[in-house]
């Protein structure tokens, strides 16, 4: 039950459909998660993939809904979860020789991001 006391406190943000595979957000992902926002900001601005654009974006909703819904300060808040989840993917089809086609599915996925204070996020973990 204390998780549950503790879910209360966390302030989420969901990016729905983004566009790139769940794999390769997740690789991102890994990296930042249990850092503070602060840290994680400055790895996404400096990493060379294409996935840490919709990731901060989603990063900073949930930063900012920590902030304006729950009155936490953002400098003190740690990203406590981070999961990437297969979306729908887009199919379409590309002529080939000799009248066929070929299938190319373009990947999506579901980015959630919660964060919370730096105090609370060592509660849980030591309650396990």
């Amino acid at each position: 039950m204390a998780n549950s006391s503790s879910q209360t406190s966390l302030a989420q943000a969901h990016g729905r459909y983004i566009r790139g595979s769940a794999s390769k957000v997740r690789r991102v992902l890994d990296q930042i998660r249990g850092r503070t926002y602060r840290d994680a900001l400055i790895m996404l601005e400096f990493m060379p993939y294409r996935s840490t654009g919709p990731i901060t974006k989603v990063l900073r909703s949930a930063v900012a809904n920590a902030e304006n819904n729950m009155g936490l300060d953002p400098a003190s808040l740690v990203i406590a979860k981070a999961t990437a989840d297969m979306a729908p993917s887009m199919k379409r089809y590309r002529p080939r020789a000799q009248g066929r086609a070929f299938a190319i599915k373009k990947q999506t996925c579901h980015i959630s991001i919660a964060v919370a204070s730096s105090t609370e996020s060592n509660t849980p973990e030591a309650s396990d």
